[in-house]
C-alpha cells in the first residue's frame, strides 16, 4: 500500500500495520530478538521495537552512514521532513555522494523500525532519540549541543529580553516569542554572517575551538571583553555557574549546516598489499593446511597417554602451555590455538576421572581415519563457527583473573561474525590479491562504527586480526591471499576480475534514475534495501560447502608415502607425508629429530625399548625397517634393536608394592650395591626376588634411569604390553558456540511469526460494538457464562463474527475473532480467523465476547 493510500501514520505501530509481509519479514529477520518471544500483535511488536535493548542492539548493526544518518534525525526537529535530513548530511553547498547514499540509508532505518512516517515528517523512534540526542552526560556523536530553546528555560525572562535586544532584535512581550525570534535569527544564513562579520577576532576563534565540539566551554564570573560580547548576543548560553554551550543552531551555521564533520557515504575500499599467482596461493595454502593437520595430530599424540591436568577453576595451566609450546615447537599464542581449536573440534577433551586431566576423544579416531582434506575441512569448519578465542589467553576477565587455555570466559560471540566477514572481504577481492590489513580494519569499523570505535584494542578490531593470522596458520590463506578451497568453504562465487565491484559496497544510481535531493522528491517507503547481507551459512548450505572445500584441496595435499630412508647415523628420514599405519609405528620406534619438508626420526634405546613394551619382537622390527626402507637396514641400527631386546625383559617388575625378579643373582646384587637404587628401598626377598617400597611404575622409571631395561610383568607372571594410544575420554561432544543473541529466523518460522502477528492484530483491532463499558488497550471483554453462551448461539444462528477473550491451559490470555459454527457439550467449534483455522474451545475458557461493528 502506497504511503497515498492511507492517513499518514500516527505511531510506530500504524507505521507497521500498513508494511507488507516481504517488509515484515525484513524488520524481523534483521533484529530477530523481536520475535523471541513472538509478539501477540502489531502493537506489541512496536512496543517491543522502541525498547532500550532492543534500540541500542539495533544502532551496534548499522554502517557508518546509517548511524550518522539517524544521528542527524536525533538532532533535527521531531518530525524532520526528508529535505531538512538531506540539508543536514550534505551541508547548504551539497554533496551528490551523500545525495546518491542517503535513500539506501533512510531505507535501512525504516526496515529496521528506527525511523517511520513519510518523507514529509520522518520520526526517530523516541528511544533511539534519547540515546543519540546531544546532552550534557551524553554528548552527541555529532559535536551539537542543545538549541537555543532547550538551553534557555532557565534564564530570566530580563536577561533574555537582553540578549534579543543586543543581538539587533525588536524587544517582544515574554519569553517564548523572544526565544523564538533568537532562533529565527540564528537559523537565517545572511543575517548570521552579517551578525559574525562584526565579531571580535577573539570571538571567532572561540567560537572556531567549539564548532566541531565538544560544544561545552568553562568562563569565569568576570569574563574577557570577546567572551562578553558573544554572551550578550546569545551565541554562547550559560548551562550552569561557570559553564557555557554553543547553540545548535550557531553551530549548524558556522557548519554551514552539516551535522556531521565527515559524512562517510562509501565504505573504505579494501586495498590489495600484494598480488601472487592463485596457483601459488592455492599451493602455499593446502602446504600449511597439511601443516596444520599434523600440528594437530603431533599434539593429540603429546597427550595420548593423558595429557596436562585440569585447573581446579578449568583449563590449562601456564606451565603446560609453555610445555605444550615446546612440544609442538611454536609459540605460546600459536599453542594456545592449536589446542583450543582440537577442543572445539571436539578431539580433545577432560576425562571426567578424580584426578582429572586432558585426552583424547573417541572422536579424535574417528577423525584420523578420514582423508586429509575431510579432516582439514572440518576443522576450518569449527573455527570459522567457534566462538571460542584463543588470542584472549594471557588476559584478563572482568574479576581481574588470568584467562587460560581450555578455561572458561574465551568466548566471544561476534567472533564467528566477524571471522566470516573479514573472509568475505577477502574473497571480494581479485584471486591472488592479499589484502592491506589497516584497509580491512578501516572497512570493519565503518561497518559497525559502534562496537569497532578507531581504537587497536578494541575486541571486534583483535578479532579481525586474529583471524587473519589465524587463517594464515590453519591454510584458510596462502601469502595473505584466500585460497580456492576456503572460498568455496565460504559458498562465495568465484574470484571477480579486477575492477569489478566488491561484494557489499553500494552500486552507483543508474543513469536517469531519480535521486531524491530535495524536500519535495518522494521515496518508497518500503523498498529501499541494505547491501547483500554475508551472514553465515546454514548448516545444510554449510555442510555443502565443506564437502566442496574438501574437493578442491584434495588434489594440492601430497600423496602419503610408504617408505623411508634409513641411514648409518640411526636416523630415518621421511621424504613427504607417511600413510598412517607406517606413521604410527615409526612414531614409537623412534623420536622426532626434525620436522619440515621431510621429517627426521632418530632411533634410541628407549624409543626401541617403547617399541618392544608395545608387544613388537626384534624380528617384528627388523621385518618392518627392511619391508618399509628405499635403502639397506644399516648394520648399526640392526645392532641397536638386537642389543635393546636382548636386554629386555631379563628383570621383570611386579606390585608387592612392588618386587623385582631375575634368573640372575649377580644381576640382582649388583642392583642392590648401585648407591642410585637406595631411593627405590630395595631388599632381597629371595635369590632371584627383590621387594621395593616404591610403586611398579617408580621401580620401572628409576632401573631405567640406571641404565637396566626392566620390563612389567601382571599378578600372573606374563609380561605386560604397553599399547601406544590407549588413554581417551568418555564419548564428549564438541562445545557449542555462544550464540550473539538469537539465531535469525529461518523461512518457515519467520512466515508463522507473520502469520500470528497479524491474526493477533487482527484480534486486537477489530472494531467491536459499544456495549457500555469502553476497555483499555489489551483489556480482554468480560460477560457473565450465560451471557456468552447466549452470544454465541446467537452467532451461530445469524452467522455473525465475535470478539472474543480466551484463557488456553498454561494460563496465557488472547484475544480472537471467530465466527462459530456449533456449539455443543460446552464447546464451541468456530472458524478463528486469527488462526485462519476451524477449531474448538471450551466455553469455560472464554472470558467475554463482544459483537463486531457493522462496519
Amino acid at each position: 500500500m502506497s504511503p497515498e493510500a492511507h492517513s499518514a501514520p500516527r505511531s510506530l505501530a500504524e507505521a507497521l500495520r500498513v508494511r507488507d509481509d516481504a517488509s515484515l519479514g525484513a524488520l524481523l529477520r534483521s533484529r530477530p530478538d523481536l520475535i523471541t518471544p513472538v509478539p501477540s500483535d502489531l502493537t506489541q511488536l512496536a512496543t517491543r521495537a522502541g525498547t532500550r535493548a532492543s534500540v541500542l542492539r539495533a544502532l551496534e548493526r548499522l554502517d557508518r552512514f546509517a548511524l550518522q544518518t539517524a544521528e542527524a534525525l536525533a538532532v533535527a526537529p521531531d518530525p524532520a521532513s526528508y529535505g531538512t535530513l538531506l540539508g543536514l548530511m550534505a551541508g547548504d553547498a551539497g554533496d551528490e555522494t551523500v545525495a546518491a547514499a542517503l535513500p539506501r540509508a533512510v531505507g535501512t532505518l525504516r526496515e529496521q523500525a528506527l525511523v517511520w512516517g513519510d518523507d514529509d515528517r520522518l520520526r526517530l523512534v523516541r528511544t533511539a532519540r534519547e540515546l543519540l540526542a546531544p546532552s550534557p552526560q551524553h554528548p552527541s556523536p555529532t559535536g551539537l549541543g542543545p538549541t537555543v530553546q532547550e538551553a534557555t528555560p532557565g534564564m530570566s525572562p530580563g536577561r533574555i529580553q537582553e540578549i534579543v535586544t543586543t543581538a539587533g532584535l525588536a524587544s517582544t512581550h515574554d519569553s517564548v516569542s523572544a526565544v523564538a525570534a533568537l532562533t529565527a535569527l540564528f537559523t537565517d544564513r545572511k543575517k548570521m554572517t552579517k551578525l559574525l562579520a562584526g565579531a571580535p577576532e577573539a570571538a571567532r576563534e572561540v567560537l572556531s575551538r567549539l564548532v566541531w565540539g565538544p560544544p561545552y566551554g568553562q568562563v569565569t564570573p568576570d569574563p574577557a571583553a570577546h567572551l562578553r560580547w558573544l554572551l550578550d548576543r546569545g551565541l554562547l548560553l550559560p548551562t550552569a555557574p561557570g559553564t557555557v554551550v554553543l547553540p545548535r543552531e550557531v553551530a549548524l551555521h558556522l557548519r554551514e549546516g552539516r551535522a556531521h564533520r565527515e559524512p562517510e557515504p562509501l565504505p573504505p575500499v579494501v586495498e590489495p598489499a600484494a598480488s601472487h599467482s592463485p596457483q601459488v596461493v592455492d599451493a602455499t595454502a593446502a602446504g600449511q593446511a597439511y601443516t596444520a593437520l599434523a600440528t594437530v595430530e603431533e599434539l593429540l599424540k603429546e597427550w595420548d597417554e593423558g595429557g596436562p591436568a585440569v585447573l581446579r577453576a578449568g583449563g590449562l595451566s601456564v606451565r603446560d602451555l609453555k610445555r605444550t609450546a615446546v612440544a609442538l615447537d611454536v609459540s605460546e599464542p600459536v599453542a594456545a590455538f592449536w589446542v583450543e581449536l582440537a577442543y572445539a573440534a571436539g578431539l580433545l577433551a577432560s576425562d571426567g576421572e578424580a584426578d582429572e586431566r586432558y585426552a583424547a576423544t573417541p572422536a579424535y579416531d574417528e577423525w584420523l581415519e578420514r582423508p586429509a582434506a575431510e579432516r582439514w575441512a572440518r576443522l576450518a569448519e569449527v573455527w570459522l563457527a567457534g566462538t571460542r578465542t584463543p588470542g584472549l589467553v594471557g588476559g584478563r576477565d572482568a574479576k581481574d583473573r588470568t584467562l587460560s587455555t581450555l578455561g572458561p570466559g574465551l568466548d566471544r560471540s561476534a567472533a564467528p561474525e566477524v571471522r566470516h566477514r573479514v573472509l568475505t572481504l577477502l574473497a571480494g577481492l581479485p584471486q591472488g590479491a592479499a589484502p592491506d590489513a589497516e584497509s580491512v580494519l578501516a572497512r570493519l569499523r565503518w561497518e559497525r562504527p559502534l562496537r569497532g570505535p578507531q581504537r587497536d584494542e578494541d575486541l571486534r578490531i583483535r578479532l579481525a586480526r586474529w583471524t587473519l593470522s589465524e587463517a594464515e596458520l590453519l591454510g584458510v590463506t596462502g601469502r595473505g591471499a584466500l585460497a580456492a578451497h576456503a572460498r568455496a568453504l565460504l559458498g562465495a562465487p568465484p574470484a571477480p576480475t579486477p575492477g569489478s565491484p566488491e561484494p557489499g559496497t553500494p552500486a552507483a544510481p543508474a543513469a536517469g534514475s531519480p535521486t531524491p535531493s530535495g524536500p519535495g522528491d518522494k521515496l518508497p517507503v518500503h523498498h529501499h534495501r541494505p547491501p547483500v547481507s554475508h551472514a553465515p551459512l546454514s548448516p545444510a548450505e554449510q555442510a555443502v560447502a565443506t564437502a566442496a572445500a574438501a574437493r578442491l584441496l584434495a588434489p594440492l595435499l601430497p600423496e602419503p608415502l610408504d617408505h623411508v630412508l634409513l641411514q648409518a647415523d640411526l636416523t630415518a628420514v621421511a621424504p613427504g607425508p607417511l600413510q598412517r599405519p607406517l606413521a604410527d609405528m615409526l612414531g614409537v620406534l623412534a623420536e622426532v629429530e626434525s620436522k619440515g619438508g621431510a621429517t627426521v626420526y632418530r632411533f634410541t634405546p628407549a624409543s626401541v625399548r617403547r617399541a618392544l613394551d608395545a608387544g613388537r619382537t626384534a624380528v617384528d622390527l627388523h621385518a618392518f625397517l627392511a619391508q618399509h626402507s628405499r635403502t639397506p637396514v644399516p648394520q648399526p641400527l640392526a645392532y641397536l634393536i638386537d642389543d635393546v631386546a636382548r636386554r629386555h625383559g631379563h628383570l621383570r617388575v611386579g606390585a608387592a608394592s612392588a618386587y623385582v625378579r631375575c634368573d640372575d643373582d649377580n644381576l640382582l646384587n649388583e642392583i642392590v650395591a648401585d648407591k642410585r637404587a637406595a631411593a627405590l628401598g630395595l631388599r632381597r626377598l629371595a635369590p632371584t626376588v627383590l621387594a621395593a617400597q616404591s610403586d611398579p611404575a617408580t621401580l620401572l622409571e628409576g632401573l631405567r634411569a640406571m641404565g637396566y631395561a626392566p620390563a612389567a610383568e601382571s599378578a600372573e607372571g606374563d609380561v605386560l604390553i604397553t599399547r601406544a594410544h590407549a588413554h581417551r575420554t568418555p564419548p564428549r561432544t564438541a562445545p557449542d558456540p555462544v550464540p550473539d543473541g538469537p539465531p535469525p529466523p529461518d523461512a518457515t518460522l519467520l512466515a508463522a511469526a507473520i502469520r500470528a502477528i497479524r491474526a493477533g492484530d487482527l484480534a486486537a483491532t477489530t472494531p467491536r460494538k459499544n456495549t457500555g463499558t469502553p476497555l483499555a488497550g489489551g483489556e480482554l471483554p468480560r460477560t457473565s457464562s450465560a451471557e456468552t453462551l447466549a452470544t454465541v448461539q446467537a452467532a451461530v444462528l445469524t452467522g455473525e463474527s465475535l470478539w472474543i477473550g480466551y484463557v488456553n491451559a498454561e494460563g496465557t490470555a488472547s484475544q480472537r475473532v471467530i465466527a462459530p459454527i456449533r456449539v455443543e457439550g460446552g464447546f464451541v467449534t468456530a472458524y478463528d480467523h486469527t488462526a485462519d483455522e476451524v477449531r474448538t474451545y471450551p466455553l469455560h475458557r472464554i472470558t467475554g465476547v463482544a459483537e463486531l461493528a457493522d462496519d
